[in-house]
């Protein structure tokens, strides 16, 4: 099957990347409270501590400055004197999230995200993660991960964290030319990139990850091959190879940086994508989920394999766990049975946590639809298909859902059966569009405006 700019220029419309669902544009924050969510938690706590352990998410908002690309929650300052004082907020949430639940948490998964975590020094983090294991227990085969910036990210950094038990670090590269980096905000040398990767496997990391993007300003063809061809010297074991989303009416003066003539169209981005997938594949990259490429020897493939890969607010991991525990301001938590985000602002967050609050402002509880459908769109982001031949996973509205899909099939972007579809490899990158057919409340609350970013 060819996939022809006529079929890029039929489907390539505003659409969620399917982190959640419900996406957090349609979250019925009026059918969650706090009480709702505290209860969920310890629901969820109680069932799987024992049996998986929890993971933890935990956001470090502050950056040096300011990367134009980036949609993530984050503070802007030079001044490190809010280390200390952030730390020691993040351990008071942890400490009352401790207090409600029922016996000691074991830790599966951590992950530090930001922002930039290595912004902050190698003794901060230390305290940080000494804070969290003085009330919980690492779970049989942990696995702990950080997001570092090649600038800053220092072999003390990396032996630090390596001591407390992270063996899998993500590096954000982009792109390696000077035009594109300019537009981004975002100078990185290609021998920082190297220097920090080589010192990662110096000391023992198990996994290393480049995030390249594709679609930014200045971009062209060239750049992502040679790109590509500087990362094959590196060889790191996974590549996030991500669509960059142009959301300015969201993110505001940062996305405003360069004018919409600067980026690539959506033709043009769709050759930097095919380029790049091209030049992954020829150098031994899986293609895993939506974006991802993992070498056969990492966890992300040996998951795909197995049908154990999950997808979550911190993307596609290896490993689930019932409960993920969001720390931190903006951080998002996930109870199975329900969502929490928290408050925004470092102010607000400081000021609720010191009160003795959990700091969640929206949320929601998922109905036991929700739940059907969240299942369905999980196994279609992981699996590229989901079936509904038991009873357990068909739900009202899931022929009007398939019907969706009519123009898709007859177009060879799907395939249905009576009791199951699958995406052909070669429409894998139009898995967005598949899950939004069973995106019921998008369907039914159609936003006026746009809130999403392109599909392709």
């Amino acid at each position: 099957m060819e996939i022809t700019n006529t079929l890029i220029q039929k489907y390539n419309i505003p659409g969620p990347r399917y982190t959640s669902y419900p996406t957090v544009p349609f979250w019925d924050e009026a059918g969650i409270s706090y009480e709702n969510w505290i209860k969920t938690a310890q629901k969820s706590f109680d069932e799987s501590n024992q049996s998986e352990g929890i993971s933890i998410y935990i956001h470090l908002p502050f950056c040096e400055s300011l990367c134009t690309f980036c949609g993530c929650h984050k503070r802007i300052t030079k001044r490190h004197s809010v280390e200390e004082p952030y730390i020691e907020t993040v351990l008071k949430e942890w400490a009352l999230y401790c207090d409600v639940l029922s016996e000691k948490p074991r830790i599966r998964e951590i992950h530090l995200g930001g922002g930039t975590p290595t912004f902050f020094s190698p003794e901060n983090l230390k305290k940080l993660i000494d804070g969290i294991f003085e009330k919980a227990d690492k779970f049989p085969g942990y696995e702990f991960s950080f997001e570092g910036h090649p600038n800053n990210t220092t072999e003390k950094h990396l032996q630090t964290l390596f001591d407390l038990g992270f063996k899998r670090a993500s590096f954000g590269v982009q792109d390696y030319d000077l035009k594109v980096q300019k537009a981004i905000n975002r100078l990185q040398p290609y021998k920082r990139v190297e220097d920090v990767t080589n010192n990662c496997r110096k000391i023992g990391y198990t996994s290393v990850s480049h995030d390249l993007v594709f679609g930014l300003p200045h971009q062209t063809k060239e750049a992502i091959i040679d790109t590509i061809t500087k990362t094959k010297q590196l060889k790191p074991d996974r590549i996030a190879f991500y669509s960059y989303a142009h959301v300015p009416w969201i993110k505001g003066v940062g996305q405003r940086g360069y004018d919409d003539n600067d980026l690539p169209t959506a033709e043009e981005k769709r050759e930097l994508y095919e380029a790049g997938k091209k030049l992954l594949g020829e150098l031994g990259y899986i293609e895993i989920g939506m974006d991802h490429f993992a070498l056969k020897t990492d966890s992300l493939y040996k998951a795909m394999k197995n049908k154990t890969l999950h997808r979550n607010f911190m993307g596609y991991s290896a490993s689930k766990t019932q409960l993920m525990i969001g720390l931190g301001m903006s951080s998002i938590s996930d109870s199975w049975h329900s969502f929490a985000q928290n408050v925004k602002t470092i102010e607000e967050y400081t000021e609720l946590v010191n009160k003795g609050l959990i700091p969640i402002f929206r949320g929601h509880l998922l109905t036991a639809e929700d739940l059907i459908i969240r299942k369905h769109i999980l196994n279609i982001m992981c699996n590229f298909e989901t079936s509904w031949e038991s009873d357990d996973m068909k739900f009202p509205e899931l022929e009007e859902c398939l019907s969706r899909l009519d123009e898709m099939v007859e177009d060879g972007l799907v395939e249905i059966s009576e009791t199951g579809l699958r995406l052909p490899e070669e429409a894998r990158p139009f898995v967005r569009n598949v899950c939004m057919a069973f995106d019921l409340k998008l369907i039914h609350n159609q936003p006026k405006t746009r809130i999403f970013s392109m599909t392709i």
